[in-house]
């Protein structure tokens, strides 16, 4: 893996009654916290008054004993933690954001990447309105206020604002008097909700986040619900489901994902499991061990190794107080952070032929030096197998990867990629096995436009979010 990038992790919680509501989001973001290192926040609504929390750094930084104090007690809460796809890393762009307006106040945290960003941003703009930010959540919530000040009720605005927004979208929202979660109607991104036994309502990113705050998993909010929480209970609004072919994004399953979560009724490890053993079948080589890259590798591997009955060895020790790679801008910091985030155990590879998986190839950078690793130790051979076909096209849906520039098999063949990354054979998983590891109910589909370009929905025209970057910077 080298420098793929997911957007970022939500949280909300209803509680019948005032039970730590700031702790449980905490919780709950702790255990998404794989999905975004770059800033995270909390907002709790106690009765209406909300109060919140947004800084760069992760949850464990972030959320300090005087901080937690602050937050207080509250009936609601919602949480993000954030790699942004759009928007200046810091804190700037941290979420969730809060927004008064004539009818109440409203926050909201997203995660997703809306495909007609640019023309919203220019729309709003031009009639006169003025951003702090450059992310997507801030063009969302513009578009929800204006919906709102048309409509009865916050969730008819919700609805009418899903007609104007294109791409990916998984949102919690809080108003005073109401939890609402919504899913964009092709399902880009996960959301589930689950029940605690006290009676508390919680929806997460992933099924991990449940297991987190002791809330069992009750099921996955179906591509374009609006799911709402108040003292009534929950409820949903289906006007938009359905509607459309759904196309969850499968590098949940390859990677993004934590391997316990359960996404659209599909095990994350499981899925894993079959991309390696898919992998041995298409790509059987003659070796001594098995080995992943840490962590997303880990699961393909021991798929690999059951299939092809080929031992499966601990290759690497990760330095477990180091982010994921592709938190870090920059490709030297990047690189500089390989070097100490992976450690090879020399008794499992010296000597041996190194099956070596990982879950995809972007720049080949990290995969190169994790090869000459290998080397260094010993490896007589080392054969790479990727639990994902090539990646040979941009992401509009929150992978940051916008353009083929980044993108080694774009440039190269896969023979190519060979020399370059140093392996003595090279092999991808085939585009018509990498859409069968997650086994699923037949109403959900699968992205997989960054493999075969086909794309569900319109590409966009401009891809250059980061050109309202400089606005912003002025104004600072």
């Amino acid at each position: 893996m080298s420098s793929l990038r997911e957007e970022c992790g939500v949280f909300g919680i209803w509680s019948p009654n005032k039970n730590g509501v700031a702790r449980q989001a905490y919780y709950g973001l702790y255990a998404l916290q794989h999905r975004g290192q770059e800033s995270c926040g909390i907002v709790v609504n106690d009765e209406g008054k909300f109060r919140s929390f947004v800084d760069a750094g992760i949850v464990n930084d972030v959320f300090t004993s005087a901080v937690m104090e602050n937050l207080g007690e509250g009936n609601m809460a919602i949480g993000h933690v954030r790699y942004g796809t759009a928007g200046a890393a810091g804190r700037t762009n941290a979420q969730p954001i809060v927004v008064n307006h004539v009818k109440g106040r409203m926050a909201l945290a997203n995660n997703g990447s809306l495909v007609n960003y640019y023309e919203l941003r220019e729309e709003l703009e031009l009639e006169g309105k003025i951003f702090h930010t450059t992310g997507d959540c801030e063009i969302i919530s513009y578009i929800i206020t204006k919906e709102r000040l048309k409509t009865t009720t916050i969730e008819e605005a919700i609805s009418r604002a899903m007609d104007r927004l294109v791409g990916a979208y998984s949102l919690v929202i809080l108003t005073p008097g109401k939890m609402i979660a919504v899913r964009d109607p092709k399902g880009f991104r996960p959301l589930c909700c689950g029940k605690t036994e006290d009676g508390s309502l919680v929806v997460a990113s992933e099924s991990c986040a449940l297991d987190a705050v002791g809330a069992a998993f009750e099921r996955d909010l179906q591509p374009g619900e609006i799911f709402i929480v108040d003292e009534k209970g929950p409820r949903s609004n289906l006007e938009h489901g359905g509607k459309q072919s759904c196309s969850a994004c499968v590098f949940e399953y390859i990677y993004f994902a934590r391997p316990d979560s359960v996404i659209d009724g599909a095990s994350v490890h499981e899925a894993r499991l079959r991309a390696g053993a898919f992998l041995a079948l298409e790509h059987p080589v003659q070796a001594d061990v098995v080995v992943g890259v840490p962590d997303s590798g880990l699961d393909a591997a021991l798929g690999f190794a059951r299939q092809s009955g080929i031992p499966y060895g601990l290759g690497f020790i990760k330095n477990k107080y180091i982010g994921r790679t592709f938190i870090l801008p920059g490709q030297n910091v990047r690189e500089d952070k390989v070097r100490i985030k992976l450690n090879p155990v020399s008794a499992n590879v010296k000597g041996k032929r190194v099956v070596l998986i990982d879950d995809s190839i972007i720049r080949g950078t990290t995969s190169a030096r994790i090869v000459k690793l290998l080397r260094e130790i010993g490896a007589t051979e080392v054969h790479m197998r990727i639990s994902s076909p090539p990646f040979l096209n941009p992401c509009y849906y929150g992978t940051d990867i916008e353009s083929k520039d980044a993108l080694i098999a774009c440039k190269h063949s896969i023979e190519e990629i060979q020399k370059i990354i140093g392996v003595d054979s090279l092999g991808y998983l085939g585009l018509d096995s990498v859409k069968k590891i997650a086994i699923t109910n037949p109403d959900i589909s699968f992205c997989t436009a960054c493999f075969d370009g086909q794309y569900p929905t319109e590409e966009p025209k401009i891809t250059a979010k980061h050109k309202f970057e400089s606005k912003i910077e002025e104004r600072e």
